[in-house]
């Protein structure tokens, strides 16, 4: 957590230092009709690929388009409450997270838990069969952007590896005509690859999650101002996106519904960016000499941030008038952010609780200072990183499907036990066998824990 207020003081104090050194003046950008435009992307933003809906498939096009109404009709967009700087505040995208079963995304201290995408091995159930269809295009969807995203390294020289694994593809638009009509996407095991191959092609671009955004432009009564380059209208502030595989590259498939070109401004009477359409704007991290760039999104266009774009530069997403969807496709690290990972902690925990054979009355196998620490953690960790934080939001899984509660509950019996556990610690310390210095040791470790718990508890509880 030290380091996380650490991370966000320093990106505070860059910002202010930008500002100040701005002044009343304002950075330059270009978009596509200024002469300098796209030699500026291929010198300072050239792993920013952009693949226009024409060179997309159209069944994917409609499919993809299809379950996006389809998650609008049944209520499975939300509005994310996130935490920034000890304050909470709604997102003005409405969100939701498709991806691998058990898999969660975190940002800005708010956890996303994944509606399951279709996959082999898993049982999983939807609150409509129009869900299941919606699901299913998006894991196609999922296969296709790895593909392209795969192609892209190569083309770039990129890989980091000279081992491509069969990933090469000589006729995309045939292998996925063929894809399409067959069967789900196969078993994506590979996603969990040790993180020494983190660096391999196949690790950075096999996708585990998408999280889909919406937002109608007009239904929002205010849109913050993009403050560096004078852009307009923000449905996403400049950022990185977070918990990522280092130099995993993301891909984003944006659809604006169209409207009637009477809405549409014409673009000799505009100065800068067409305020109509949907952008992206590009910058250098923390650079005020590099203009930045701001490209047209027009209805089913996909970009891909290559390799460590999303590290060296940041993003933010301009509106436009129309409503707009986007999935944005990422290979998340969630080494600590699995169903899988918070059982095992589980696992570890419960080790030091013991029943007797006789009298089935339960105690503690060991209480060194170390075993209690991690207990305490653990502790600490299914009850905010992961039961308060679904509970917080709990009932927008409903809509789509309960595949969440079964395991939630089961994870909810595991945190009784560790609550137990910390009554068998505190009964231990006022025994009067144990020497005052054994006490003060176990006091030193086990205090400072269950302060952070009561004060994460009152916080959670005001929220």
């Amino acid at each position: 957590m030290k380091r996380r207020a650490g991370a966000r003081e320093k990106k505070e104090a860059k910002k202010q230092k930008l500002l100040e050194e701005l002044g009343e003046s304002w950075l330059p950008y270009l978009t596509p009709r200024d002469a300098e435009f796209h030699q500026l992307w291929k010198t300072a933003y050239s792993k920013l690929l952009l693949r226009k809906a024409d060179k997309i498939p159209q069944e994917l096009h409609h499919i993809v388009q299809e379950a996006f109404l389809t998650l609008q009709k049944h209520d499975c967009f939300f509005q994310d409450l996130v935490r920034i700087k000890g304050k909470d505040f709604l997102t003005p995208v409405s969100r939701i997270l498709i991806g691998n079963p058990g898999c969660t995304y975190k940002y800005l201290n708010t956890r996303l838990f994944a509606v399951p995408w279709p996959m082999e091995d898993y049982e999983i159930k939807y609150c409509h069969p129009e869900l299941f269809t919606a699901c299913k295009a998006l894991i196609k969807l999922n296969d296709f952007l790895t593909i392209e995203a795969v192609q892209a390294l190569q083309e770039q020289n990129l890989s980091g590896t000279n081992e491509t694994e069969g990933t090469a593809v000589t006729d995309r638009e045939q292998d996925f005509s063929n894809f399409i009509m067959g069967s789900l996407l196969e078993d994506q095991s590979s996603l969990y690859t040790p993180m020494n191959d983190c660096t391999s092609l196949k690790y950075r671009t096999s996708y585990n999650l998408t999280l889909l955004n919406y937002m109608d432009p007009l239904q929002m009564p205010y849109l913050k101002q993009e403050p560096y380059f004078r852009m307009g209208n923000m449905a996403v502030s400049w950022h990185h996106d977070e918990n990522l595989v280092e130099r995993s590259t993301v891909a984003v498939y944006s659809y604006s519904c169209e409207g009637s070109e009477s809405d549409k401004v014409n673009e000799q009477d505009v100065e800068g960016r067409d305020p109509a359409d949907w952008h992206v704007g590009l910058k250098v991290a923390w650079d005020i000499k590099t203009p930045g760039l701001a490209i047209p999104l027009h209805p089913g266009d996909c970009y891909f941030m290559l390799d460590d774009l999303n590290m060296t530069h940041q993003h933010c997403v301009l509106a436009g008038f129309q409503p707009r969807f986007s999935s944005t496709h990422r290979v998340a690290e969630c080494s600590t952010g699995t169903l899988e990972y918070i059982f095992g902690q589980c696992e570890v925990a419960l080790q030091n609780l013991q029943v007797d054979s006789d009298s089935a009355a339960l105690s503690l196998k060991s209480l060194e200072v170390q075993v209690v620490k991690e207990v305490e953690e653990i502790h600490n960790e299914v009850e905010f990183e992961w039961l308060r934080q679904f509970w917080f939001q709990g009932k927008r899984y409903r809509n789509c499907s309960d595949w969440w509660f079964e395991p939630m509950a089961k994870l909810e019996e595991f945190w009784k036990k560790m609550e137990f556990m910390t009554s068998l610690v505190l009964g231990e310390v006022g025994k009067g066998e144990r020497t005052m210095e054994q006490r003060n040791e176990i006091i030193s470790c086990f205090l400072p824990l269950l302060t952070e718990r009561q004060e994460l508890r009152k916080e959670w509880t005001s929220r």
